[in-house]
Order: C-alpha cells, then structure tokens, then sequence
C-alpha cells in the first residue's frame, strides 16, 4: 500500500518558495525515495516537545513529519537553524 502525502498549509505557501530550485529538487527526491518507501528507516525521532515527530535531513534543511497509519504529514521543510522553533509553533495551534 501506497503512503499519502499530507503537507501542513504553510509548507507550500512559506517554506518551498523560500528554497532554492537545486536544494528543492534533492527534497523533492528524498521523499519520493526515501520518505515513500521507509520514513522510519531513513527518518529519525525527535525528542523532548516534539516527541512522536520524525525528521528526515536533506543537507542543510530538514523534512518534520508524522506517520499515521496510511499517510505522512509534513509539518515543514525549513534550513536547519530555524525548523525546530518554527514546527513547534506550527503543530500548537
């Protein structure tokens, strides 16, 4: 069985534009590759607040998502320096 993408609304309204065409390609290639196949295998588990959350990296950026039973739910694609603080604020409200 086929996994769904489910992506939180601000990833493709703020995080996407703001990567540039080669860094959105490699994200683009590790999803289809590595987060369709097996994100628990190729992911690994956030810890402390963001508990039962995974992230993938994909150089400088990093893909937060959650697995649910038949789908993967992208909370952000953001650079590294800011991903934490900005997902965080993103699955509160």
């Amino acid at each position: 069985m086929a996994l769904k993408f489910k992506y939180h609304p601000d990833v493709k309204r703020s995080d996407l534009p703001k990567i540039d065409v080669k860094n959105r390609d490699m994200i683009k290639r590790a999803i289809e590759d590595r987060l369709a196949t097996q994100p628990e295998t190729y992911g690994k588990p956030l810890r402390k607040t963001l508990k039962g959350y995974w992230k993938l990296r994909v150089g400088d950026y990093r893909i937060v998502f959650k697995v649910s039973s038949n789908s993967i739910l992208i909370f952000g694609i953001i650079h590294r320096k800011e991903v934490y603080k900005l997902v965080k604020k993103r699955i509160e409200v």
